[in-house]
């Protein structure tokens, strides 16, 4: 799941605007949302690859003038949504209103999608190149276009990802050993009666 920012502030350009735009340079994402509004409109299905990653972060490029984008980066995971959102990344979408945000993380719940940041909350795009991860990335979860390996966006800058998905929670995953009990209950319940 992957938050980009598509380089115009909401209400200025309208959902329907942006969607036409994104559709005639053929890197359509699979929801555009407005913030502001809380309009949202659904480009293509979740079961297609979105052709949004990769390309400039600004609605204003010719059809014939846009890179193609790298598959692969469109391409990963099982899901692997792409929502466009009406802002820019110089000044943060989470620091306004999010009308409609609980009903877009709702339908990403439906599908699966863990409500968690494997790479952190995406840094501002002002900061130092962010780390793109192979190994954070295949865990799965809700990313920034920022943080996506093989991918050159620096949106969506420093959102509060509190504000998105609730709170943030930095996932440890320690080694798990058996101690000699947990063994010893394992080896109980394997043992016919």
């Amino acid at each position: 799941m992957v938050w980009l920012t598509l380089g115009t502030a909401p209400r200025v350009v309208s959902i329907q605007s942006a969607a036409q735009r994104l559709v005639s340079e053929r890197r359509p994402c699979h929801l555009v949302w407005d913030p502001v509004t809380g309009d949202i409109l659904q480009l293509i299905s979740i079961l297609r690859a979105g052709r949004a990653l990769g390309a400039p972060e600004k609605l204003d490029w010719g059809p014939d003038r846009v890179p193609a984008g790298r598959p692969n980066v469109n391409a990963e995971g099982r899901v692997c949504v792409q929502i466009g959102v009406l802002g820019n990344p110089a000044e943060p979408f989470t620091s306004g209103p999010l009308t409609g945000v609980a009903a877009i993380v709702a339908w990403l719940d439906s599908w699966g999608v863990p409500r968690r940041w494997p790479a952190g909350p995406p840094a501002s795009c002002r900061a130092a190149g962010a780390e793109r991860s192979r190994v954070l990335w295949a865990r799965g979860g809700h990313f920034g276009a920022s943080q996506v390996p093989s991918c050159d966006n620096v949106g969506p800058g420093g959102i509060d990802v509190d504000r998105l998905t609730g709170p943030h929670v930095l996932e440890v995953h320690a080694r798990e050993f058996l101690t000699p009990l947990d063994v010893g209950a394992a080896a109980a319940l394997a043992i016919p009666a």
